[in-house]
């Protein structure tokens, strides 16, 4: 039987990319968005879910499970936020600071506990991984964007915590950040190969590695100083 590997959050970019990479790989995967894609791949199992309802994660762990099987490798790639102005981030109001703090964070807990679920079952071979698609935005603030800073931040705190309770049993959790060559944040040029490339390499790494992962594109991971400069 494949393993699967499960994708929260489906994107032209990273997500396509992850998903491409993985499938080759021999993985089953199983692919998660809100809405149902014009053009699925036949090769991707599909399940309709809105990251943004945090209740909604145990209802696609469960259907996955209920179809598949446990899945070994878990990417959480949602993502949600609104450009605010530079100079006043708190205009953002209640309602929308708590949709992308579901879509950024509190959702991730709960994949995480799905996830750690999962693991248990699963043989030590397995890939048992979990990875969430972050940024340099725990590392400083970025203009008009607090709300997603906010997230990144807390869920780069939660990857951590998870490294070091469960990296012992053998559980891998990481915070993927791709960085320009110079550590700066990668921005719009991120690359959806590259980080498909260090997803892949990590669920096949046989223990826990630095939870942060920062990497840059055509070199993979690089250890950049704690007070590298990531603002553009």
């Amino acid at each position: 039987m494949a393993p699967i590997a499960l994708l929260l959050g489906a994107g032209p970019n990273i997500g396509a990319s992850t998903a491409k990479e993985f499938s080759s790989s021999g993985y089953q995967v199983v692919v998660t968005s809100r809405k149902a894609p014009a053009d699925a791949n036949p090769s991707y199992s599909y399940v309709q879910g809105d990251l943004s309802q945090p209740e909604s994660v145990e209802n696609i762990f469960s259907h996955v499970r209920k179809l598949h099987g446990e899945p070994s490798v878990v990417v959480y790639n949602a993502a949600g936020f609104s450009l605010a102005a530079a100079d006043n981030p708190f205009e953002v109001d209640l309602a929308t600071f708590e949709e992308h703090l579901n879509l950024n964070t509190t959702s991730v807990f709960l994949a995480i506990k799905q996830a750690l679920k999962s693991f248990e079952t699963l043989p030590a071979s397995s890939a048992r991984t979990f990875i969430y698609t972050g940024n340099a935005m725990n590392f400083a603030p970025f203009p008009g964007r607090m709300t997603l800073g906010t997230g990144k931040s807390a869920t780069a705190h939660m990857i951590a915590s998870a490294a070091q309770a469960y990296g012992p049993k053998g559980y891998k959790f990481y915070y993927a950040d791709e960085r320009q060559p110079n550590g700066k944040l990668g921005g719009r040029g991120i690359s959806g190969e590259a980080h498909a490339k260090l997803f892949k390499q990590l669920a096949e790494d046989e223990a826990q590695g630095p939870w942060l992962q920062t990497f840059v594109s055509g070199k993979g991971y690089v250890k950049f100083a704690a007070d590298t400069d990531v603002t553009l």
